[in-house]
C-alpha cells in the first residue's frame, strides 16, 4: 500500500512571507488522516513547522504517520527549508517517540504552573520594582544580542539569528517599555540590583519571556526569587496560570522550574533537512 499526501488547498502565503498548506494523508487514494504544514512563526521561512498531523484511529500503528512525516519533510525541502520542527504535547508520548525515531532532537520545552490565590512572599531584603527607561534601553540591547546568540548556538546562521531577534522583539514590543500587557521589573536585594524579569499578561495565562540573575549575583537563589516575583505579579492581576520556555541543556533552569512546581506541557523538537 502507498501512503501519499494530497493537497486540500492552494499554498497559502502570509503577509509576513509565511507559507502553509493543508493535506490529506491517503493510502491508495483513501483518506486516512490530515497534515497541516507551515513555516516557523519564530524562525521564519528557513524552518518548516508541522502544525498538525492526525491519523484516524483505524489506521494508526501501521506506519501511516511515519510516512506522512517523511513526506512533509520533502514538501519542506521543496519550499527551501533547511530545518523542520514540531511541537508535541507532553501527554502524546507515541508522537514523541515517533519524532525521536525520525531523528528529531529536543530543542526546548514549554512549562506551566497552576497558581494559588495567595501571592508568595519574597525573601527578606528582596524587593521588585519597575524597570526604568534607562535600564530598559540597556536591557533590550543585551537581550536582543543574547537571544540571537542562543539561536546561533542552536545552528541558525548568524545573519538570520540577528534578523529573527530584531523582528521578534519589534513584534512583541512595538512600544518598547510602554507596550501594553508587558511588565518589566528589576529585583533588588539589600538595595543592590541582582536581576531582571519580563512577564507578558494575556487573557488566559501569563508568560515569562525573560528571567535572569545578573552575572555577579548568581548562585545565591535570586533566580528563584525572580520566579516568585513573577508569580506574585500574576496572582495580583487575577491570573492563575504562568508559563515559560526553557531550552534543552539549560539544566540549572530546568531544575529550578521543576522544584517550583512547573510541569512540561509541550516539547519542541527539530531536525535538519539535508
Amino acid at each position: 500500500m502507498t501512503t501519499t499526501l494530497r493537497p486540500t488547498e492552494p499554498l497559502q502565503h502570509g503577509a509576513d512571507g509565511a507559507l502553509s498548506r493543508r493535506f490529506q494523508v491517503c493510502v491508495n487514494s483513501r483518506p486516512v488522516g490530515t497534515l497541516h504544514l507551515g513555516t516557523s512563526p519564530n524562525l521564519g521561512a528557513r524552518v518548516a513547522h508541522i502544525l498538525d498531523l492526525r491519523i484516524e484511529e483505524p489506521d494508526r500503528r501501521r506506519g501511516r504517520g511515519t510516512v506522512a512525516a517523511l513526506a512533509a519533510e520533502e514538501v519542506a525541502r521543496g519550499w527551501g527549508c533547511r530545518q523542520i520542527e514540531v511541537s508535541v504535547p507532553a501527554a502524546a508520548q507515541p508522537a514523541l517517540r515517533l519524532a525521536e525515531a525520525l531523528g528529531y532532537v529536543l530543542r526546548n520545552r514549554g512549562m506551566s504552573k497552576e497558581l494559588g490565590d495567595t501571592p508568595p512572599a519574597l525573601p527578606a531584603g528582596s524587593r521588585g520594582r519597575d524597570m526604568t527607561g534607562a535600564e530598559y534601553e540597556a536591557w533590550i540591547a543585551y537581550e536582543s544580542e543574547h537571544y540571537a546568540r542562543v539561536w546561533i548556538e542552536l545552528g541558525v546562521p548568524e545573519a538570520e539569528a540577528y534578523e529573527n531577534s530584531r523582528v521578534g522583539h519589534e513584534k512583541l514590543l512595538p512600544r518598547g517599555l510602554a507596550t501594553e500587557g508587558m511588565r518589566f521589573s528589576v529585583l533588588d536585594h539589600d538595595g543592590t540590583r541582582v536581576g531582571v524579569l519580563w512577564v507578558a499578561f494575556r487573557e488566559d495565562k501569563a508568560w515569562v519571556y525573560d528571567v535572569e540573575t545578573d552575572a555577579a549575583h548568581r548562585g545565591h537563589g535570586h533566580g528563584r526569587t525572580l520566579m516568585l516575583l513573577a508569580e506574585n505579579q500574576v496572582i495580583a492581576t487575577g491570573g492563575r496560570v504562568l508559563g515559560l520556555n526553557v531550552f534543552a541543556g539549560n539544566t540549572p533552569a530546568e531544575r529550578l522550574y521543576e522544584s517550583l512546581g512547573y510541569t512540561t506541557m509541550t516539547y519542541v523538537l527539530c531536525k535538519d533537512l539535508i
